[in-house]
């Protein structure tokens, strides 16, 4: 009984993070990858099933196999990523003008962000 409600926990939680990077792909503000790569592992620990159709995937499979099997992100996606960073914080820092401490705050964050993403290996000869 435990075990069956972990698993379809994780399911949910599985499909939570599957909604949210769709609508990464929609909102420019959310990165779709990494809710992705949550939602595959949550998969991968409880519904073999959803987990291939992850991996499956036309259009974020291979970045999610690339993930799994070599812990690698490409290039490219690393790119687009530091530039949704780079816009979203500096709208936020731009909407908080007179809030130093706040803006310090998000510079920080976003400063930790970009140094933790560009330590990820890339994958080798991959553009995608």
């Amino acid at each position: 009984m435990k075990q069956l409600l972990k698993n379809h926990t994780m399911i949910i939680l599985g499909w939570f993070f599957v909604l949210l990077g769709l609508l990464g792909v929609l909102l420019p503000v959310l990165p779709t990858t990494p809710f992705m790569i949550v939602a595959a592992a949550l998969f991968a620990k409880s519904s073999p099933r959803f987990h291939q159709m992850l991996l499956n995937n036309r259009w974020f499979g291979k970045v999610l196999r690339d993930w799994e099997e070599r812990g690698v992100v490409s290039r490219r996606i690393k790119v687009r990523a530091t530039m949704l960073i780079i816009l979203t914080f500096s709208i936020s820092i731009v909407m908080l003008h007179q809030q130093l401490g706040l803006q310090l705050m998000l510079l920080g964050i976003a400063i930790t962000l970009l140094f933790f993403l560009w330590r990820i290996k890339e994958s080798e000869g991959h553009s995608t």
